[in-house]
């Protein structure tokens, strides 16, 4: 009674679609969602520049946490400063103990929050050459995935190196 299952054309209660192929058209990888038509490349092309967007977004996010360090880190040196500069205008003869320990004090906080700052400035200054490389290493190797012939059409796509962003450009008709 069991009835052997092959590969049906249903689906549901659909039937499998037959698509009929113009003889006089060549082929081209199409991908049909809703009412567009994009081909494979064009998918690729839109998730590279979502990727690309993302990493622009990732690093401009890690540039406003070092501001934001950078900011609190300068806020708190100026609030010390103001303290110490109380302090300071203090004759010293009039100055208790505990004056000049709170005079000493306060320069060693002033002093350790400008190291870390001073941490903090060498590492966005390392964060941009780092990015800056890495940004001329992508620029370089997407350039070379450009196919030689490419080069002889009216339009094609070239990538150029523009610091801290690798962008394209197309309908770029002649040689920088």
């Amino acid at each position: 009674m069991e009835k052997k299952r092959g590969s049906s054309h249903l689906y549901g209660s659909l039937e499998r679609t037959e698509w009929k192929r113009d003889a006089n058209k060549p082929e081209v990888n199409v991908v049909s969602m809703a009412d567009s038509t994009i081909t494979v490349d064009d998918i690729e092309g839109e998730l590279f520049k979502i990727e690309r967007i993302r990493d622009v977004l990732v690093r401009r996010e890690s540039e406003l946490r070092y501001m934001m360090d950078d900011i609190q880190l300068c806020k708190e040196i100026t609030r010390l400063k103001k303290e110490l500069h109380k302090l300071v205008s203090i004759p010293d003869k009039d100055k208790s103990n505990e004056d000049r320990q709170k005079e000493e004090e306060l320069l060693q906080q002033i002093h350790k929050l400008v190291e870390t700052r001073d941490f903090l400035v060498d590492d966005v200054e390392f964060e941009r050459l780092r990015e800056r490389e890495e940004d001329k290493e992508m620029a370089d190797f997407l350039n070379s995935k450009v196919p030689r012939n490419m080069k002889k059409t009216a339009v094609h796509m070239r990538v150029r190196y523009i610091p801290g962003l690798y962008l394209s450009s197309e309908a770029s008709r002649t040689e920088a």
